[in-house]
């Protein structure tokens, strides 16, 4: 009898451990375990991230870290980490909430446009995504990558066409650069290469003459239009004398380090640089600056017309005033440049 009571007695203390391991075990697993007011919550693992590191992010996100620790030890997490971006969503449990972060790494949108030089592009994408703009730059200006390509120093910016893209925020450098050159070649599709052979540019020839285009007008309407002007002077085997081309070998000077032109002076067009246009025949030997699709696709579809000069609307900031002869040109430009003097705009 006595045996008896005791058996009775561990078996009911069995059943107690087991009810309360199955609520502990409920509780880890089941229960919802967050703690934010909006309907998701994002972190951001990093590849060189620990476990630490990950629940010093999640700490702040749940009711209780301890059993969201139980469990990613049980689940062996602690130790197999996953760099990336990660969504846990408003009342998730520590079960679902390791399978998002395990396995659901979520894509961003990364944008860029109006890069001026490699070093500002490195700069903007590493405000987006993992990578660094130290390796970034690095990886961008790998010589040996370039040459394999077929890219130079002039015209290496050229193969990042400013867009909007889905990356993975763990991308790396290299892998973010060889994605670009992916999306540089669908850029170049059959019927762009088709374009670009029949106006008789290279690929980097047209990127350069769309530099020049976009620098001169943000406007897409006026685009073709003034690329219809330098593919006319091309023609006629004139100087492009693109003044931004001047602006660009100028900001190359120690002399410009710092300084905004405003107004482009004689003293500009004596400037020893193969970026002159006024000094050297044809195109520059690459961009001066990242155009945009539409300057790309205005000098690809250029307008056809007899114009071979122009000049600012001192009446329409951003638009032009197109002139076949030098004598109309001479006065429109006067014309402007009497606005840039009632300005105070003297250099």
């Amino acid at each position: 009898m006595y045996i008896k009571k005791i058996l009775i007695t561990i078996a009911l203390l069995g059943l107690v451990v087991a009810a309360y391991l199955a609520y502990f075990v409920y509780g880890a697993m089941f229960s919802p375990n967050t703690a934010f007011n909006n309907d998701k919550a994002y972190i951001y693992v990093k590849s060189t991230d620990t476990y630490n590191d990950v629940r010093k992010q999640l700490e702040p996100l749940l009711l209780d870290i301890d059993k969201f620790d139980a469990l990613a030890e049980q689940k062996k997490y602690t130790t197999h980490i996953k760099s990336g971006r990660f969504a846990i969503s408003k009342g998730m449990n520590n079960k679902d909430i390791i399978t998002s972060i395990r396995s659901k790494n979520l894509p961003i949108k990364l944008s860029f446009n109006n890069q001026e030089t490699l070093e500002k592009l490195a700069g903007r994408i590493s405000s987006q995504i993992e990578a660094d703009s130290i390796s970034l730059l690095k990886a961008m200006t790998n010589s040996a990558f370039l040459k394999k390509n077929n890219f130079t120093e002039a015209t290496r910016l050229g193969m990042y066409i400013p867009n909007s893209y889905e990356v993975f925020w763990n991308t790396s450098a290299e892998k973010f650069r060889d994605r670009m050159l992916t999306e540089y070649n669908k850029f170049w599709n059959a019927s762009r290469l088709a374009k670009s052979k029949k106006i008789g540019l290279t690929q980097d020839k047209v990127m350069a003459l769309a530099s020049i285009v976009y620098e001169e007008s943000k406007q897409s309407k006026e685009q073709p239009k003034i690329a219809g002007v330098y593919m006319n002077r091309i023609r006629l085997a004139m100087p492009l004398q693109a003044d931004p081309t001047l602006k660009f070998a100028a900001y190359k000077l120690p002399k410009y380090k710092n300084a905004v032109i405003k107004r482009v002076l004689n003293i500009h067009k004596d400037i020893v640089s193969p970026y002159n246009t006024y000094k050297n025949a044809g195109l520059p030997p690459g961009l001066i600056a990242m155009p945009d699709i539409s300057a790309i696709d205005a000098v690809l579809n250029y307008e056809k017309h007899k114009y071979i000069y122009f000049a600012a609307d001192a009446k329409r900031f951003g638009y032009h005033k197109f002139a076949k002869t030098l004598s109309q040109h001479n006065v429109n430009a006067r014309e402007y440049h009497r606005y840039l003097s009632s300005q105070g705009i003297n250099k």
